[in-house]
């Protein structure tokens, strides 16, 4: 199974600020929605993950904002596991409109229990080798 997912993305006018531009803040929530449909593409979902006793938590965030999207932009976002083993996975995103690269990122999500304390990912996600 490939461990990469591309979601199409048209901006919502609320998703904009007062210049018709992508609130920076509303990438985040793209890149959410793109790790929910890279696991329902490997056969998951988070529903599932949850009802399990498990959450994925953002540990860390890395974005870089090279342009910016603007409303009724149609954009495409790549998520792609860069690792994924013990309690960790790590992911890149990419954003593009058409061929023009805007927003680059990589995230690293912690695997957790509803006590908030970290948990190893299941066997299906874990990954044995790294990519880059």
């Amino acid at each position: 199974m490939s461990q990469q997912h591309t979601l199409t993305i048209r901006v919502n006018y609320h998703e904009t600020d007062g210049q018709g531009r992508v609130h920076h803040a509303n990438y985040l929530n793209y890149f959410e929605r793109g790790r929910v449909e890279l696991l329902r593409s490997l056969g998951s979902s988070y529903k599932q993950f949850e009802a399990d006793g498990r959450m994925l938590v953002v540990a860390e965030m890395n974005v870089k904002y090279h342009q910016m999207a603007e409303f009724d932009d149609e954009l495409t976002l790549t998520t792609t596991v860069l690792e994924a083993h013990g309690a960790r996975i790590r992911h890149r995103y990419e954003i593009f409109r058409d061929d023009q690269l805007l927003v680059f990122a990589e995230s690293v999500i912690a695997c957790v229990r509803s006590d908030g304390r970290a948990t190893r990912l299941p066997a299906e996600l874990q990954q044995g080798r790294r990519r880059s």
